[in-house]
């Protein structure tokens, strides 16, 4: 069994952006600019923040947070985003998420500027990313598959399951593993909380993408010998021993899992840094206007 190590692989992505920004600043060009808004002050969230700040500076980018009130109306987060839009030095931005019940992330998400929107939610990238075509990718799918690349995992006539449906991980993930390049080329499964014969299908898959928010979902008896893991969950459960109060943990059951498989990543160290490290190459290309003019 092998670590899929994030933390290191994102670590020497990151010193490679540096190195280009500083190309681009030696050529007379302009520092890329991150810009995230923050709402309220949700744990994860500020965790969250908070290393992709930390990631800017790694990487030479320009970052600027914006905070607001979980009371604030939608009305002044929408025109936020629009000041946003119309602001030639910011690249690209984010609004974290979730966000309060009263505001409606779709609405959000559409109203960013496409050519700026580097963390792919909007439907022009992700309609983009469906067939194929250069746009943002959303950043934790993108991350597993430079994880995977980091790794030389074959991907080709592989069967990979993916565990969970939501928008910004599972589907993403899985029309990625299906397309025609590398990583890719997989026959791809999705299961979910509807499918009945979820043990079955994962007892077959040579790859496992577990991203359901469900700590300890993917257990010994449900992974076949050799089999490459990756688990996307993080989930803040009580621990009595930690100063914080809570670990995360991931979707799998890491100890039992981890014996049986070729590579597995861990949590935290695994997805995580991926995910960051995707948001800062989504951030250069914004810079650089390589998708969008």
């Amino acid at each position: 069994m092998e670590l899929l190590d994030g933390k290191a692989t994102a670590a020497a992505i990151k010193q490679e952006i540096a190195a280009e920004v500083e190309q681009i600043l030696a050529a007379g060009g302009k520092r890329p600019h991150l810009a995230a808004i923050l709402v309220g002050h949700d744990g994860g969230s500020e965790t969250y923040v908070a290393s992709k700040v930390k990631a800017c500076a790694e990487c030479g980018f320009k970052s600027s947070l914006i905070r607001f009130e979980a009371d604030v109306t939608e009305e002044e987060l929408l025109q936020k985003v629009e000041e946003l839009n119309q602001d030639a030095d910011v690249d690209g931005f984010i609004v974290q998420l979730p966000l309060p019940k009263h505001i409606s992330e779709q609405k959000v998400i559409e109203a960013i500027d496409y050519r700026k929107d580097v963390d792919g939610f909007h439907p022009i990238n992700v309609g983009r990313m469906n067939i194929g075509l250069p746009c943002y990718i959303s950043a934790t799918p993108n991350g597993i598959l430079e994880l995977l690349k980091h790794y030389n995992i074959q991907t080709s006539g592989k069967k990979c399951v993916v565990l969970g449906r939501s928008n910004i991980v599972g589907k993403p993930m899985a029309n990625l593993m299906m397309q025609k390049r590398y990583p890719g080329d997989a026959t791809v499964t999705v299961c979910h909380s509807r499918s009945t014969n979820l043990k079955e299908e994962c007892r077959q898959a040579d790859i496992i993408i577990a991203a359901l928010g469900q700590p300890n979902f993917v257990t010994a008896d449900m992974v076949k010998p050799g089999a490459v893991i990756v688990d996307v969950g993080t989930t803040r459960v009580p621990d009595a021993t930690r100063k914080s109060g809570f670990r995360l943990n991931g979707d799998v059951k890491f100890d039992e899992v981890a014996p049986l498989c070729s590579y597995i990543t861990p949590v935290p160290g695994g997805v995580g840094p991926m995910t960051i490290c995707s948001l800062m190459k989504n951030t250069l290309s914004a810079g650089k206007k390589e998708f969008y003019k």
